[in-house]
């Protein structure tokens, strides 16, 4: 049985509608107009046990829409969602027990108290035992190497600390089922790497399943090898992330490096010019012509080095977004 599954999935919200300036304002008082907005439209997915499935989508996709009705926060307009089995808008205390959902805008720890007051009241409103709470607790702290801030204040602590924080917040209770969204948010390049590990491993170490979201692609492709991409609350694609890359990217990218001038004009003949300066280009190749490519400019130039890689998934991503 599938973890999470999602049959014909929607929300809608109705949003009001008001008239600019005072006559509107006063207008709304008696009569109030209303717009229907499908924030989601008939999604179905399925996610098995253990998975760690990268969640996509622009900005007002439907993602969080979502990651909460499947955590229970909303109840779908229509459609059905299972999760471990459980009707999640039912709020079921064992189901609860048994989930997390970390959003990297908000948060639960207490800003004038130490992050370790907010795990042992989260250890109790779980009903985790002493011996079990202390092991996951050692274990995460060691994970995240934050052993020696969990007695400072919240507010004392940057930004990234916090967020590994609020990890172990949700985490303590060792929930089977994990919703990321955007948990890297804002932090630097060092941080973003270190969560991204531990996600990795608290996947691996407790066969957790995982649905990330997240704007920042490098956290999609170092830890997902599923992705679902949603846009306009409709999905997208749902597989994987090498495949969608040989679906959408037809071409690959060299990037040559000369050791003397070259003209332009000679290197059109062998793709598309995509960057050039005097002495280094980029030049894109249909993917089956690119041993030939490479081996006839080899022979042809001035190559001094080169390198051949994919389309940057951020590009492929604008694909499957602008339908092309």
């Amino acid at each position: 049985m599938a973890a999470i599954e999602v049959n014909s999935l929607s929300k809608t919200y109705k949003v009001h509608k008001k008239e600019e300036g005072l006559r509107g304002s006063v207008k709304a008082l008696f009569k109030r107009e209303y717009n229907d907005v499908e924030a989601v439209k008939g999604v179905d997915f399925n996610i098995g046990q253990g998975e760690l499935v990268g969640f996509i989508g622009p900005n007002g996709a439907g993602k969080t829409t979502t990651l909460k009705m499947l955590s229970g926060l909303l109840v779908p307009t229509s459609g059905t969602a299972k999760v471990l089995g459980y009707t999640p808008h039912e709020r079921d205390e064992e189901y609860l027990k048994q989930i997390s959902l970390v959003m990297g805008q908000k948060n639960q720890l207490f800003w004038d108290l130490p992050a370790i007051e907010t795990f042992s009241l989260n250890k109790d409103i779980y009903e985790v035992d002493e011996k079990s709470y202390r092991e996951v607790l050692n274990n995460l702290t060691e994970m995240l190497d934050v052993g020696d801030i969990l007695h400072q204040q919240v507010r004392k602590l940057s930004l990234g600390q916090r967020m590994k924080c609020e990890l172990i917040a949700s985490l303590v209770h060792t929930p089977k089922i994990l919703f990321l969204d955007e948990p890297t948010i804002g932090l630097d390049v060092v941080v973003q790497k270190n969560l991204r590990k531990f996600i990795k491993d608290y996947n691996q170490k407790y066969n957790a399943t995982i649905i990330l979201t997240s704007h920042y692609m490098d956290d999609v492709k170092e830890l997902c090898e599923r992705v679902i991409i949603i846009d306009e609350g409709k999905l997208g694609y749902d597989g994987r992330l090498d495949e969608l890359v040989r679906s959408y990217a037809q071409n690959k990218i060299i990037t040559f490096v000369f050791d003397k001038e070259v003209d332009k004009a000679d290197l059109t003949q062998y793709g598309k010019v995509t960057d050039f300066q005097q002495l280094k280009a980029t030049i894109e190749v249909p993917r089956d012509q690119i041993k030939d490519v490479a081996s006839r400019m080899l022979q042809e130039l001035p190559v001094d080095d080169l390198d051949i890689a994919e389309i940057p998934i951020e590009e492929i991503i604008r694909q499957v977004f602008n339908h092309e």
